[in-house]
């Protein structure tokens, strides 16, 4: 199993911009082979910026690449836009392999 992990720093009081750009849209990873589950998580709030991580589960990490290079990847980013001042600069992305 592999999980796939992106870090966003949001600014303060655009929280609810954020997480409507994620309710908002059509992940298309319904049917995706290798895909398990999905989490967008809100974290604590210090220096101006509140924590998200998005969170997918994956059957492995071959599987999680070949998303990434798919049409449905591309078609679910291309409308993953939030209001300018949101983000406070790009994700961190973290990968890992589930051990137990």
């Amino acid at each position: 199993m592999f999980m796939a992990m992106n870090r966003f720093r949001i600014a303060v009081g655009r929280e609810d911009d954020f997480e409507a750009s994620w309710r908002n849209r059509d992940s298309y990873l319904d049917g995706v082979p290798g895909f398990r589950e999905f989490n967008l998580l809100r974290g604590p709030t210090s220096d101006g910026a509140t924590l998200f991580v998005s969170h997918s589960k994956w059957d492995s990490r071959e599987s999680f690449e070949a998303w990434t290079e798919s049409e449905v990847f591309r078609k679910a980013h291309a409308q993953a836009r939030s209001p300018q001042g949101t983000h406070l600069g790009p994700p961190t992305f973290e990968g890992f392999e589930i051990v137990l």
